[in-house]
């Protein structure tokens, strides 16, 4: 028998919030490094890393986010579906 990925709709509720919100710190971090690079790029100067390395941290987070949105989604669907079966 295969277990439920999740206890009850509150439990499935908690991971769409919560997953929502590691996505949304990780974009806004992205863009954050992101701007750093840019001002890194016009001041022409080194803050720590080279403007190249500010870019490449923010591809990093951003792409990351995507996982964690990924499971937003499969949560949410996991709720419709199941919202859906109980209203049957």
């Amino acid at each position: 028998m295969a277990e439920k990925p999740f206890k009850d709709r509150e439990d499935v509720k908690k991971a769409i919030r919560v997953w929502f919100y590691i996505s949304l710190v990780l974009v806004c971090l992205g863009l954050l490094l992101a701007l750093i690079g840019i001002i890194a790029d016009a001041l022409d100067k080194t803050l720590g890393l080279e403007t190249m390395s500010w870019f490449l941290l923010a591809i990093f987070f951003s792409v990351s986010a995507a996982g964690a949105l990924v499971k937003s989604a499969v949560a949410q669907s996991l709720y419709g579906i199941e919202s859906e079966s109980k209203n049957k």
